[in-house]
């Protein structure tokens, strides 16, 4: 497992991370957690020492699971946890709270969640536009000194909000989204990351599934799975994704003796200013993969890919759906 070294973190973080929405079950179709336990020990054989948390994620399971993990594996100073906190919610709707208040409150329930008493990376979840970037910057600045946070984060920030946010606070990592099918970040984020050297912790590294290979026209999705809200699981954009995944599946092979979901990976770790993807697993088997990463995209290869999304994607999206409301949005005070 290829390492890397994160701003103000003491240890080196494996280059492909946990991520642990699915396993919180919200929006996920639920959560088995002896296989997710299961899940986070097999992410530690593997060599997998970062988890990406929320408290969103099944509102304090998916933390609630970690800490559990955390307990039988009993090696914590060898983790890197990261967690965020503003967001709230009431009858399990979401939205963002970046208040002092919410960020105090989360911390502490983070804690105990996860049994530890220290978080290595604490990320504000989403900008909120009701609270000064300032209150919430000052917020996490004195968790760093309090020692209850080693790192601090934001995560899908704009650069103006990040500036803003850093004449009040240190900055060290960043989350975006980021993957071969939405790469918005690249006009901006990636370049301020290098710029300013940052860590990025990005996020849907496989695009929701999408670029498992495992998916085919006539997938059900069931329950309250997100992706039943997401724009590109919608016809005709699903079909025009899903021939890129079979034309990158097949380049993979060709090329690589690997499938798509190892192309998927090592093409986000290897674009400039991408410091680890995360990937989201709920079954141990689904980790599989990252044993594959031992090959290198070249610049032809680079090329080719993106040939293949020009030419099947007629109507790219990003992931603008999965954007929480504010409380001005909702009438709350």
């Amino acid at each position: 497992m290829e390492q890397i070294q994160l701003d103000n973190i003491d240890i080196n973080a494996s280059r492909i991370g946990l991520g642990t929405w699915a396993i919180g079950g919200w929006m996920w179709g639920g959560t088995d957690e002896k296989e997710s336990i299961r899940t986070i020990h097999t992410a530690f054989d593997k060599g997998i020492n970062l988890i990406d948390t929320a408290p969103v994620y099944g509102f304090g399971k998916a933390e609630e699971i970690i800490g559990k993990a955390m307990k039988e594996h009993g090696k914590r100073d060898d983790i890197l946890l990261a967690t965020k906190t503003g967001i709230d919610w009431i009858d399990d709707e979401p939205f963002r709270n970046g208040s002092r208040k919410k960020i105090q409150e989360d911390i502490d329930n983070s804690l105990r969640r996860m049994q530890t008493d220290y978080i290595d990376i604490l990320q504000i979840h989403w900008p909120d536009p009701q609270v000064p970037i300032y209150e919430t910057a000052e917020t996490m600045d004195y968790l760093l000194k309090q020692g209850k946070i080693r790192a601090i984060g934001v995560s899908n920030f704009t650069p103006e909000e990040m500036d803003i946010f850093r004449e009040a606070a240190p900055l060290h990592t960043i989350q975006p989204p980021y993957n071969l099918f939405e790469r918005e970040i690249e006009k901006d984020l990636l370049p301020y990351v290098q710029k300013h050297e940052l860590s990025s912790l990005t996020y849907g590294s496989l695009c929701r599934g999408l670029l498992s290979g495992k998916m085919t026209a006539d997938w059900e999705f069931n329950g309250d799975d997100l992706r039943k809200l997401d724009p590109k699981f919608q016809q005709p954009r699903y079909g025009q994704y899903l021939k890129a995944v079979k034309e990158l599946d097949e380049l993979a092979q060709d090329r690589f003796s690997k499938r798509v979901i190892h192309l998927a990976l090592k093409w986000v770790i290897q674009q400039p200013g991408a410091s680890i993807a995360l990937m989201g697993a709920r079954k141990p088997e689904q980790l599989d993969p990252i044993d594959g990463l031992d090959f290198h995209i070249d610049d032809k290869t680079m090329h080719e890919i993106d040939e293949i999304l020009l030419k099947h994607i007629q109507d790219p999206v990003g992931p603008g759906f999965m954007a929480p409301p504010d409380r001005q949005q909702l009438n709350l005070k």
